[in-house]
Order: structure tokens, then C-alpha cells, then sequence
């Protein structure tokens, strides 16, 4: 995994700019709260399905590339699912991810 990826990620959690947790993300991203969600690849599938649903009808991308272990390894914090709130962290984040 690109460790520039989640050392961004660790920034953007100790600047306080992300929500976490599969209720909060969801209601950020249909308030527009939420500008990338991130979702570890091991969550369960109605979670998944739920977040996956809830980002494509609102044009939030989804990252879930990563595991629940790299997240909490970042972050330092046992996650699962975390929304960024701020649009500069988000479009650095998703850049890392499409190189």
C-alpha cells in the first residue's frame, strides 16, 4: 500500500478533518459534509452495499482499497469507516490513489 496514501490520511485525523463511522459518513455524505469516503475492504458486505449505494447517488467517491489493519496503522485508531470533510485532503488522497 502507498504509504504517502496513509501518512495524508493521518494528517488529515489529526486536522480533524474526518468523521468516522458508517452512520455519521453516510448522513455527511448526503448532507455534502463528506467529499471522499473511505471504507476498509474488510467491512461487512451490507456495509459495503450501503456506503457504495449512498456515495455513487451523491458523486462521492469511494476508496476501499485498504484493510481495517493499514487504517488503523495510519490513524491509529480501530476503523472501519471514515469520510473526509475537507476538499483539499480528499482530491490529494484520491490523486495518490490513481497514480
Amino acid at each position: 500500500m502507498n504509504n504517502a496514501f496513509l501518512n495524508l490520511l493521518g494528517l488529515a485525523v489529526r486536522a480533524r478533518k474526518v468523521i468516522s463511522g458508517t452512520e455519521l459518513t453516510i448522513n455527511g455524505v448526503r448532507s455534502s459534509e463528506v467529499k471522499l469516503v473511505i471504507m476498509a475492504s474488510d467491512c461487512s458486505n451490507r456495509t459495503k452495499k450501503d456506503l457504495h449505494n449512498k456515495a455513487s447517488y451523491y458523486n462521492v467517491p469511494v476508496v476501499d482499497t485498504l484493510n481495517s489493519s493499514e487504517i488503523k496503522t495510519a490513524i491509529g485508531k480501530d476503523r472501519k469507516v471514515m469520510g473526509i470533510t475537507d476538499l483539499g485532503f480528499a482530491k490529494r488522497l484520491e490523486e495518490i490513489m490513481d497514480n
